[in-house]
């Protein structure tokens, strides 16, 4: 079995405060984009989950959230067959693009297929929300409120086809570094939510992330390239989740050609689109 496992972007953060539990309430909007890493899944003699991958920066064992995800829903449901899976990685990690939650969630997904388990998707995305707070989102896909610590969903309007310009730093962020430097002064409880503003209004140039100013101060680098992007003319540029990506979403194509061509002068770039949750489904299996 072969499927596809897309990045997401954030269309901006609101801190909303500290938790009892440690973690930081948040206000957020996820979006899925066409890049995509490919997992592939073939039975196993032995009873073992065995674990492959193209990335030699990336852990490829019993740490890595495919694995956790495939040793859950084992453990789960009693299922004593093994599983071999190959990962071809092409969502950088470290840099907000929620890769690994997207394989934990697509590993989820194809082993209940694939051992034939039957669970109902709404069980698998309280599964998910064990392994990390953003993998439940990829049960989904398109546009979705994320709240909590990311996990409480509400599907919202696709925002509609977008050109997405993803800069992508060699410099990879820590996203458990950044939210501990999160100053107990920053919070939007107490102010308008310019998230809650854009799904009124569906104007962009509402959008926000709190986490940017944080990430700044010690990566000027990835300033400098949020503001080139929006010299460009971007319709929103942010950076996604913790970083370091950093996104502009354009719709005329030729906007996005001309910036990708400036960007990738001296910083990795890729051209992607915006996927509506009815793509995100049909493209999982498309073409593999």
């Amino acid at each position: 079995m072969l499927i596809k496992s897309f990045a997401k972007i954030n269309l901006g953060i609101e801190i909303l405060g500290k938790r009892d539990d440690g973690y930081h309430e948040i206000r957020t909007l996820f979006q899925t984009v066409n890049l995509f890493d490919l997992l592939a899944f073939f039975p196993h003699d032995r009873n073992a989950i065995i674990l492959r991958g193209n990335d030699t920066a990336i852990p490829w064992n019993g740490s890595n959230l495919i694995y956790k995800a495939a040793a859950l829903l084992k453990k789960r449901c009693g299922i004593q067959k093994g599983v071999e899976i190959h990962v071809t990685k092409k969502i950088p990690a470290g840099k907000g693009l929620g890769g690994g939650s997207s394989n934990a969630a697509i590993t989820l997904l194809a082993l209940n297929e694939f051992w034939k388990v039957g669970l109902e998707k709404d069980t698998l995305r309280d599964l998910g929300a064990i392994l990390g707070a953003d993998v439940p989102y990829f049960f989904e896909g398109g546009l979705c409120l994320g709240q909590g610590k990311g996990e409480d969903l509400f599907v919202q309007e696709d925002l509609g086809l977008r050109q997405c310009v993803l800069a992508l730093p060699s410099v990879s962020v820590s996203t458990v570094s950044v939210y501990k430097r999160v100053p107990a002064t920053l919070t939007s409880r107490n102010k308008d939510s310019k998230i809650i503003k854009f799904l009124d209004s569906r104007d962009l140039g509402f959008l926000e992330n709190d986490l940017e100013e944080i990430v700044f101060r010690t990566h000027p680098q990835i300033k400098a390239i949020k503001n080139l992007i929006q010299e460009q003319g971007s319709e929103l540029t942010l950076m996604s989740g913790s970083g370091s990506a950093v996104f502009g979403l354009f719709r005329q194509r030729k906007k996005a050609e001309r910036t990708l061509r400036m960007l990738t002068k001296e910083h990795a770039a890729v051209l992607v689109t915006t996927l509506s949750r009815t793509d995100y489904w049909k493209k999982m299996r498309t073409g593999v």
